[in-house]
């Protein structure tokens, strides 16, 4: 197996672009205008640079039936360019790994948060037992492009991973709102080219850097594994049942802890929508803690300025917090809407 990628995208080259810090660095942020870019994302016209995700292949002739024994969604049956969602989760039940996976007929291509593909792809590796099947981290020669597309690819264009959010998706339940979701009707896709063609790939189009698409993310209440998910966060918290776990499919390595909590008890935590004061020039940081009054009740997890609705943030919070608390956040007042139902 390679290593994951860690040279900065091609992007990074074309004008105006400043390159994003933290767990998005190696591609831009933004292009030199982030509302425009913003703006052409949420009307179908821009494309994003992803080129800094991971890509993991397993090929093989049991490949689906042994990635569906092992991971939360049920993998059965799936088509070729048929998305599915799928998460990885620790014995006790804790969110590892947020897979997107898409199979092509005989690959199934699996990509990852930045810097996720080698842990994913020597967790499989150490999996494969007597089965016919391997894995491997391509990720320095295949990149991922985001585009506000929904349908599959055809034939003879890039593989393309349709984000199934925010569902519901087969037999599962959800812990928000069924009817009037933020994200309904949302299109998104990522598709999956040699690296070497990234740029002809994006081709004319106007590219928008990563905040835009935090942006449209947030707006969406799309929860993102390392910043919705610490090393406790069970898929409940964040409403990933909805899009991501099978709830009477074979055993699996979690599968316990997400039917007790289901069937018998509340999440502990719950993720919230929220609008900031933006009256002053700065906002918190993600990782800032949530207030109520004097007591810290959880922790900003992400934050972005929306061309439309200004200033948004998810945070994941205690569950008994009143939905009608009013919040403080590194000193700016915030307003939540309920995601998860405590």
């Amino acid at each position: 197996m390679t290593t994951s990628l860690t040279t900065p995208s091609p992007l990074l080259r074309r004008h105006g672009a400043v390159e994003e810090e933290g767990p998005d660095a190696g591609v831009a942020a933004h292009y030199g205008d982030p509302m425009r870019e913003q703006r052409l994302l949420a009307e179908g016209l821009a494309v994003v640079d992803l080129s800094h995700r991971g890509v993991v292949t397993v090929s093989g002739p049991d490949r689906l039936s042994w990635l569906h024994s092992m991971t939360t969604q049920d993998l059965t049956g799936l088509r070729p360019r048929q998305s599915v969602e799928t998460l990885v989760l620790t014995p006790k039940g804790h969110v590892e790994h947020a897979v997107h996976l898409v199979d092509d007929g005989e690959v199934a291509w699996l990509t990852t948060e930045p810097g996720g593909a080698p842990a994913l792809a020597a967790w499989l590796d150490s999996m494969r037992f007597m089965l016919r099947v391997e894995v491997a981290d391509v990720t320095d020669g295949w990149a991922v492009l985001g585009e506000p597309l929904g349908g599959e690819s055809a034939d003879g264009e890039p593989l393309a991973w349709v984000d199934p959010w925010p569902g519901p998706v087969g037999d599962t339940a959800v812990y928000g709102p069924l009817e009037g979701h933020p994200a309904a009707g949302r299109a998104w896709r990522e598709l999956i080219v040699p690296r070497g063609d990234l740029e002809s790939a994006v081709g004319d189009r106007p590219v928008a850097g990563s905040w835009a698409a935090e942006a449209l993310r947030v707006l969406a209440w799309r929860p993102r594994l390392g910043l919705e998910t610490d090393h406790r966060t069970i898929p409940h918290e964040v409403d990933w049942l909805r899009s991501a776990v099978h709830l009477h499919k074979g055993c699996y390595r979690g599968q316990e802890t997400v039917a007790r909590v289901h069937n018998l008890g509340r999440p502990p935590r719950r993720i919230v929508f929220l609008h900031l004061d933006g009256s002053g020039h700065v906002l918190p940081d993600a990782g800032a803690p949530v207030l109520a009054g004097e007591r810290e009740v959880g922790r900003l997890t992400s934050v972005a300025r929306h061309f439309e609705d200004g200033p948004v943030a998810l945070a994941v919070v205690k569950r008994n917090v009143p939905t009608d608390a009013d919040l403080l956040v590194g000193g700016v007042a915030a307003a939540q809407t309920v995601v998860v139902e405590g």
